[in-house]
């Protein structure tokens, strides 16, 4: 028997991510974009920062979808969203967002697309921003005396290319030590002898849950996928990960680790 269309939207949004067969990883990245659009539809402001992560989303009809003010007040979510967000993770959301409605009409909940006028971010120029560390930045920072979760992060980020975004999302069970690559469905990415010597240390035996994580325990409400089952600790946000690196290396950024040819992908 056919389950009846979902009222609310966050209903909404867990059936599509169900039907998608998206891993844990990426179901969890979804998931936070799309709760993150509800706030767009409901006419208030997103939380930013470790509490977008957290917060629970507004409860509304999917219904609101169809309003005739969704196609704008999803337009001044993007606006305002830009101001601050890296546009490659401001596309993705929205690529997300769009799959999910193309899936939402093919099942009949709603009639129209309020994001059909919505138009991805323009890229950064190449070379325009800050330049990526030079060998010799990157040697002295790698030489830092920093806790290994520092060291991890920030050889990851350079041995792989990959967005922080993305590096921040894995999980233990992300990860294929042996070879030193990700393993489907979490994004295809490898390392090398710098990344692959720590990781195991890092890890200390936990094959589940954030990989990256906090200090202190997590605060009540940390939904599930964030939260260490072992440690109980939460998963390290991208702002905690840049205050770390500014803390200690206060003229470098992250996305400066990233290298300027990217590594081969398997």
């Amino acid at each position: 028997m056919t389950p009846p269309p979902p009222v609310e939207y966050a209903v909404a949004v867990e059936r599509y991510l169900t039907a998608a067969g998206l891993g844990d990883g990426s179901r969890r990245v979804y998931r936070i974009a799309l709760h993150t659009w509800a706030w767009a539809l409901a006419d208030r402001p997103a939380p930013t920062g470790p509490e977008r992560r957290r917060a629970r989303p507004p409860v509304l009809p999917l219904a609101l979808l169809d309003h005739p003010e969704a196609p704008a007040r999803l337009r001044t979510a993007v606006d305002h969203r830009s101001r601050d967000t890296d546009p490659r993770t401001l596309n993705r959301e929205l690529s997300t967002l769009r799959a999910a409605l193309t899936w939402w009409r093919g099942q009949g909940w709603i009639r129209t697309d309020p994001a059909d006028g919505l138009r991805a971010r323009p890229l950064p120029a190449p070379g325009t921003g800050p330049a990526p560390l030079t060998p010799d930045q990157l040697r002295a920072l790698f030489a830092l005396r920093v806790p290994l979760r520092e060291q991890v992060l920030w050889r990851l980020l350079h041995e792989s290319g990959a967005p922080v975004e993305t590096v921040l999302a894995f999980d233990a069970d992300d990860l294929d030590l042996p070879h030193r690559r990700t393993r489907p469905p979490a994004p295809p990415l490898t390392w090398q002898a710098g990344t692959a010597r720590l990781l195991p240390l890092l890890l200390a035996g936990r094959t589940t849950g954030p990989l990256f994580l906090t200090t202190r325990r997590a605060p009540a409400g940390t939904p599930t996928p964030d939260r260490c089952p072992h440690t109980h600790r939460a998963r390290l946000s991208y702002r905690r990960a840049a205050e770390l690196l500014t803390a200690h290396a206060p003229t470098h950024t992250l996305r400066q680790l990233r290298p300027r040819t990217r590594p081969v992908r398997p």
